[in-house]
Formats: C-alpha cells, sequence, structure tokens
C-alpha cells in the first residue's frame, strides 16, 4: 500500500534528477534555489495521490508534479517581490539573495519551464490538460491582483477575502489533484470532485495560514511573525475583527491598519490583543472546518478504492492540525 510520504520521496528524486542545468547560470540559479528550499510538496503529492486513486502507475504524473511545483514557486518568488517580504521557508527570499531583477527574470523563466514539463506527460488528453492548467495559471493571477487591491480598498468583504484565497491558492491544489486524476483515468465527473476537493481544502489550508502567520510559532512557520499585520493584509482575522467589534475598537483597529510604523513589536501586539478580546482565532477555526468538511464531502463522493481514498483524507485531517 502507497502513503503519501512514498508519494513525496517519488517526487523529491525526479525533481533532483531534473533541476535545471541550462545556462546562463544567474537565469537558473535562482530558480533552483527555490525550488531546493524544500516546502511541504503538497501540490505534487496530491497530484501523484490523484493519479493512484485509478493508477498505481505515477510516475506517468511526474512531468505534470513537477510543472505545478515550478508552477507554485514561480509564484512565490513575485509574491515576496511585490509583498518585499525577506523570508520564504526560513531562508532569505530570492529577490533578497540575488537582485530584484533576478526574481522577476528567474520567475518568468519557472512559469515558462512550468508548461514545458506539462507537456512531456504522457497522456493523450495533454490538450485538456494544458488548458486546465492555463485556466488555474489565469485565476492565481486574477487573486494575486485582488490581494493587492484590497490593500488600497477601504471596504473589503469577507466574501471578498474567500473568493480571493479560491483563486490564489486554491485553485491550484484543486488543479493539481485534478491534473493527477485524470492521467491516471478518472471519469470527467470524478476528476471534477476531486478539483473540489482540493479548492475548499486549500481554502481551508489558506485559514490555517493566516492562524499560523498571527498565533504560530516562526521558527516552526518559517516567516516572519505577524507578517500579515505588519503589511496591513485584510485577512480573515482581520476582516472578522472589523465585522464584530464595538465602533470604537474597530476605528482603532482600522487606524492600525492604515499607517506604518517602525515600532512593529507593539502594533502587532495590540491587534492580537484585540483578536483575542473578540475570539478571532477560534471563529477563523471554524469557519476553517467549514471548508474541510466541504472537502470531505467531494471526496466521499467519488468513485474510487476507499482505501485509495483514506489517504487523501488523512492528508487533510493532516494538513489542518499543522502547525508549520
Amino acid at each position: 500500500m502507497q502513503n503519501l510520504h512514498q508519494f513525496q520521496e517519488a517526487f523529491e528524486l525526479y525533481l533532483h534528477n531534473n533541476y535545471f542545468k541550462n545556462n546562463p547560470k544567474a537565469l537558473y540559479e535562482p530558480a533552483n534555489y527555490i525550488l531546493s528550499l524544500g516546502g511541504k510538496r503538497l501540490r505534487p503529492m496530491v497530484l501523484l495521490a490523484g493519479h493512484f486513486l485509478f493508477d498505481s502507475r505515477i510516475e506517468k504524473s511526474l512531468p505534470a508534479a513537477m510543472a505545478v511545483e515550478i508552477f507554485h514557486n514561480f509564484s512565490l518568488v513575485h509574491d515576496d517581490i511585490m509583498d518585499a517580504a525577506p523570508l520564504r521557508r526560513g531562508k532569505p527570499t530570492v529577490h533578497h539573495k540575488y537582485n530584484l531583477n533576478a526574481g522577476i527574470l528567474s520567475g518568468d523563466v519557472m512559469l515558462v519551464k512550468a508548461y514545458e514539463f506539462l507537456l512531456q506527460t504522457d497522456s493523450p488528453f495533454v490538450a485538456e490538460l494544458t488548458r486546465i492548467f492555463t485556466k488555474m495559471a489565469i485565476q492565481v493571477c486574477e487573486g494575486q491582483q485582488m490581494d493587492m487591491d484590497f490593500e488600497t480598498q477601504a471596504n473589503v468583504s469577507i466574501e471578498d477575502y474567500l473568493k480571493m484565497i479560491e483563486l490564489k491558492t486554491a485553485v491550484l491544489l484543486g488543479c493539481a489533484i485534478e491534473l493527477g486524476a485524470l492521467i491516471g483515468g478518472a471519469s470527467k465527473k470524478d476528476a471534477e470532485l476531486l478539483f473540489d476537493f482540493g479548492r475548499n481544502l486549500g481554502i481551508a489550508f489558506q485559514l490555517q495560514d493566516d492562524l499560523l502567520d498571527a498565533f504560530g510559532d516562526p521558527k516552526k512557520v518559517g516567516k516572519k511573525w505577524g507578517g500579515d499585520i505588519v503589511q496591513n493584509k485584510k485577512t480573515y482575522l482581520y476582516l472578522k475583527a472589523l465585522e464584530l467589534a464595538p465602533k470604537e475598537i474597530a476605528d482603532k483597529l482600522a487606524l492600525l491598519y492604515n499607517v506604518d510604523t517602525e515600532k512593529e513589536s507593539n502594533k502587532i501586539n495590540v491587534v492580537l490583543e484585540i483578536f483575542g478580546q473578540l475570539g478571532i482565532k477560534s471563529l477563523t477555526e471554524q469557519q476553517k472546518e467549514v471548508y474541510w468538511l466541504k472537502s470531505l464531502k467531494s471526496l466521499e463522493a467519488v468513485n474510487a478504492d476507499p482505501s485509495r481514498k483514506r489517504l487523501l483524507e488523512n492528508f487533510a485531517i493532516a494538513l489542518m492540525n499543522r502547525d508549520f
């Protein structure tokens, strides 16, 4: 019986054998750097798990798994530039280690390389796979633009935020498992159910990420403590606090998110105190569970071996209980 750790190992070996050896070195070295930082490899793992639901020969999906991991890391390189983030996975971000131009151009070539790997997939449905991948790529960019727009928008609703994280984060997870399932021989209906599984799980994953940014251990998370607060990110936590807070506290919170301060730790502590008073951590965990349960319902409806589906169910459970 396979397990997700074996999928991860298979992907890591494939990645190791396919690091970019092209020239010029200054273009490809930053791409290899971000890929070598590790990360959870969630997307390639679920892609291979999606394939395994219908076919044991997961090696057929390794090029597609590489495509989604390269695309994910490309988006991180450019996101870090836009967010002026100093750390990624506890290490300097690409534009900090190299320079801004290197981050932009290396990210660009990673996007193209993602398509190159996708087109290597041994499947009669490669055109359909490319259509699905392209739709996802456009949605991720739309989600990133929404995220940036929120920085200057006075009024952002919780519904707006949930739509943004669906596009920016969740559709990539859904796309990954849908691709793996189709390569493995799934029906269109089952592939779409698995997309819904991944999409809803991805929303829950991002809500957990928001929680970890505010309440997690920075040493485990690998990111700057309270980074979303410092950057005035209108996360679910902030928007829920605005919705529930008395006017005086809501005004104070809004003011904190509209000014830059050199005393970052003071700002973080004040915001977290407000979150604590309003029970925001618990409320966010409840919203996270709503999407998690939706994902499990979609998985339950998939016509596949129950023991193989249990791999993805256990994965979803582990993802919701993570502290990094």
